[in-house]
């Protein structure tokens, strides 16, 4: 595009210093616009008085970018600096959400409004703006005496920081484990290789860190069970420092939600969702696992029998147990045996530098947009990618969407996992211009070795293919108001465009598309492509069994009255529900970073959210799946509204219909589906 942008992006060269005081700065500001609205009269209180989302945005553009360092940024003292800001604008965020002159005046605009007929005049989307914001101090407590409300405010506030302590261990754990080559035996060479090496009392080790690229090959693939046991112990234990601020987090719940009114802290947190009831969380994964166990049981049957066998012919005594750490290993090995499937030949396919020019060239073509790489841009690391993001059919600056930035490679003290940053919120300004989103991808694909260049797992392809899904929510969303911009929808629903997404992963035409052999340039051929769709659903019961004991553990800490034992809770259900046993009891509830990183009384939403997305997709693109028309009604009906209606209305308008389970039952059980469930 010969054009240029109609907002510059960040500049992202801040040093300590600045990043305090510009939070502190952005603190003064906003505290001095809720003083105005608090000291309105009554009377003077309505949808023009109030500016209702403008203050929360200004300070959000500040707030969002430099907690973000804290993240990415090589730099310990930014690092440190971006986790204090963060922690001032939370400890302000409580402060500002329990301000009983705010809640009066937005009270008092809501019944003005409403009396003097101008409900009417509203948009749909300003409608929804006054019934959030005064809901949201109802949740907040701000009807509560004012004793109540002061020491609600102070427990919110430890509560705040646990969480955000809870955290930065995760991004700071960088503790190693040791193997000898010996132990590491099954592990391919070219993930040897990335280890680092060294020599104690005249023995050659390696040491492994516990993030994804480095530890999980050792769980699929190493053939000493006490090798993956280790692993799987020191993974599980990594993070004990988080045990007593998890107990504590919980039992402060508890105690907000009764101070709320709330039974329990799941009905508190699910009251905005679209499941609305704890109760209901839990009738949905009891109905769920009662489907899946005997599935899961065969699967764990099968699995069983091959570490039988194996263990037979090498000679190592087999005592009848599956263990948590044969779990991947046997998996792979009948994945191998069975659809003779390696992992490691597929991942010779998935090439870095073809996968995502690849995949972004898939999504420009699907949603009409085009992605213009900026080479000499700010960012925060040399190796971060930067784009303007365009209509593809622009003809000026009015073709502008956004910006997005990937980081995709690990670094020292970097978020450990894959997510989707919004740091800047698309939004109409009050001279009736625009302002641009801004979306920034974190991964930790895996680098060059010295044998081969970056390659990718599919399950990295499928991750990449899931967070390009949030980046374009983040993009394609148009709403008047950031509140409701791109994934600021009901938690249980954020996911579901994502997850939805994740089909094309699974789909011939797009597997040969994205695929080409880092020696020989050939796509898959269609024997392995077969091979690899053939596996999608390979041992589902064990895997979504999994995925239910984590969301059963996450919901029955947030609605038990009393307060447990976490470490023998998270064993215990473990064992119950996904079938696998464990050898010491390791405190696995302290790497569970959902429950403190805002998916509390939440886990269940990525199973939930699957029964969207797998209608969304049987309905709308199963049929031609690259079909930019189809691309477009999804743009219309599902980015473009964000959170600014009901998520249910954009799934009826997308479906054309009510959204119901049929397509995800089958989809999980294929022929053997059962007849109907109920969400």
């Amino acid at each position: 595009m010969s054009f240029k942008p109609p907002q510059d992006a960040p500049k992202w060269d801040h040093n300590a210093e600045q990043i305090l005081s510009l939070t502190k700065e952005s603190i003064a500001k906003h505290r001095g616009q809720m003083d105005k609205i608090g000291s309105l009269a009554a009377k003077d209180c309505d949808f023009k008085s109030l500016a209702l989302a403008e203050a929360d945005t200004q300070f959000e553009t500040v707030s969002e970018p430099l907690s973000f360092y804290q993240n990415v940024s090589p730099d310990k003292d930014l690092r440190d600096a971006s986790n204090d800001a963060e922690a001032l604008v939370r400890d302000y965020g409580v402060d500002d959400s329990m301000r009983l002159d705010v809640f009066q005046a937005k009270t008092a605009a809501q019944k003005n409004i409403k009396e003097s007929g101008a409900w009417e005049k509203l948009s749909p989307e300003e409608q929804r703006l006054v019934e959030k914001m005064v809901l949201d101090g109802t949740r907040a407590g701000l009807a509560l005496p004012e004793k109540t409300r002061t020491e609600l405010m102070e427990l919110k506030k430890e509560l705040s920081k646990l969480c955000l302590d809870f955290s930065k261990n995760f991004n700071e754990e960088n503790a190693v484990i040791s193997f000898t080559a010996e132990e590491l035996d099954g592990v391919p060479s070219d993930v040897i290789s990335g280890y680092t090496k060294r020599t104690e009392d005249g023995k050659e080790l390696f040491d492994v860190t516990y993030k994804t690229p480095d530890i999980f090959p050792i769980f699929k693939y190493a053939k000493n069970s006490t090798t993956r046991q280790r692993a799987q112990e020191g993974h599980e234990s990594r993070l004990e420092v988080n045990v007593p601020l998890l107990s504590k987090a919980i039992g402060l719940r508890r105690k907000i939600a009764g101070m709320l009114g709330y039974k329990t802290w799941a009905d508190y947190i699910t009251e905005v969702k679209m499941i609305k009831s704890g109760t209901a969380v839990e009738k949905f994964l009891d109905d769920l696992e009662q489907k899946l166990r005997p599935v899961g049981l065969k699967d764990k049957e099968t699995l069983l029998a091959l570490k039988k066998a194996e263990h037979d012919a090498t000679g190592q005594p087999f005592d009848g147990e599956f263990y948590i750490w044969d779990y991947r290993y046997y998996d792979r090995i009948f994945v191998e045996k069975t659809l003779d499937l390696d992992d490691s030949l597929v991942k010779e396919y998935f090439p870095v530098s073809v996968v995502i020019p690849t995949i972004l060239e898939i999504y420009q073509n699907l949603l009409g947009v085009k992605f213009e790489e900026i080479k000499d841009g700010s960012t925060w690391h040399p190796e971060v990618q930067q784009f303007a993001v365009w209509a593809k059919d622009a003809k000026d600056e009015s073709g502008f969407i956004g910006y997005c930035y990937l980081d995709l490679f690990p670094r020292s003290s970097k978020y450990s996992h894959a997510a989707v940053w919004p740091l800047l919120p698309g939004y109409d300004l009050p001279d009736g211009k625009r302002h641009f989103p801004l979306a920034a991808m974190v991964a930790n694909l895996a680098k060059p070795t010295p044998d081969k260049p970056a390659l990718m797992r599919h399950d990295d392809v499928v991750t990449f293919f899931h967070e390009m899904g949030h980046v374009f929510h983040g993009l394609l969303s148009r709403t008047k108001f950031a509140r409701f911009h791109g994934t600021s929808v009901a938690r249980d629903f954020v996911e579901a465009p994502s997850q939805m997404l994740e089909n094309w992963c699974w789909e011939p035409k797009v597997l040969e598309k994205m695929s080409s052999h880092y020696q020989t340039k050939k796509p898959l051929s269609g024997e392995l492509i077969e091979k690899l769709i053939k596996s999608r659903y390979v041992n589902v019961g064990l895997f979504y069994l999994r995925q239910i004991f984590f969301a059963k553990f996450d919901i029955k800490v947030h609605t038990d009255s009393e307060e447990a034992d976490y470490t023998t809770l998270w064993n215990q259900l473990r064992e119950s529900i996904s079938l696998v046993k464990a050898g010491k009891p390791c405190p696995g509830q302290a790497t569970f970073g959902h429950i403190a990183g805002g998916y509390d009384a939440g886990y269940y939403g990525y199973t939930y959210s699957l029964v969207f997305a797998a209608d969304m997709y049987a309905t709308v693109f199963k049929a031609d799946p690259l079909d930019p028309e189809r691309g477009q009604r999804y743009r219309d009906k599902i980015l473009r509204f964000g959170g600014s209606r009901e998520e249910l209305d954009s799934l009826k308008d997308f479906l054309g219909r009510e959204p119901d389970t049929e397509a995800f039952i089958k989809e999980i059980f294929g022929a053997d589906a059962p007849s109907r469930a109920s969400l």
